[in-house]
């Protein structure tokens, strides 16, 4: 279903969209102060091309910079964010299209802050929420105050 779903998504808004990506990778990329931006546009433009089965976690090895990152990004994500939301009503008009609107508007909220997250599988998010909900529960706190004495 995934499959289906990420060759849907290619056709109808996944291509334009990656290579909007591809195209800020490009211009960041001709001065070393955006390669790190750069960077994160070729890994965006890589997600939206497929993004159906994996999805984006704060990272835990982020560096403080990312969030320097998103500051100066906001306005070049702005535009891209724009497209995201304008692209997700059109898509959500048709009851086909509302998997495929939800998912742009999910990317609008990652084209705005794309620093600090990291693109897993969902299938390994799943695991891991499944894995930490069946792991033992501390013992209880059996350190309550003794009672008043009277």
């Amino acid at each position: 279903m995934k499959t289906f779903a990420n060759i849907l998504w290619v056709v109808l808004a996944g291509l334009w969209t990656a290579l909007a990506w591809l195209f800020y990778a490009v211009i960041l990329a001709c001065t070393i102060v955006g390669l790190p931006f750069a960077r994160q546009c070729l890994k965006l433009a890589h997600f939206t091309l497929w993004p159906f089965g994996r999805t984006t976690i704060k990272s835990p090895n982020a560096s403080s910079l990312g969030l320097l990152g998103n500051i100066l990004w906001f306005i070049p994500g702005l535009f891209l964010a724009l497209g995201y939301v304008l692209g997700g009503i059109a898509l959500c008009i048709s009851v086909i299209g509302i998997p495929f609107g939800i998912q742009s508007f999910k990317f609008a909220g990652l084209a705005l802050a794309p620093f600090g997250r990291e693109i897993v599988s969902t299938k390994d998010v799943t695991a891991a929420v499944a894995q930490a909900s069946v792991a033992p529960a501390p013992p209880p706190a059996s350190t309550l105050p003794p009672p008043p004495a009277d």
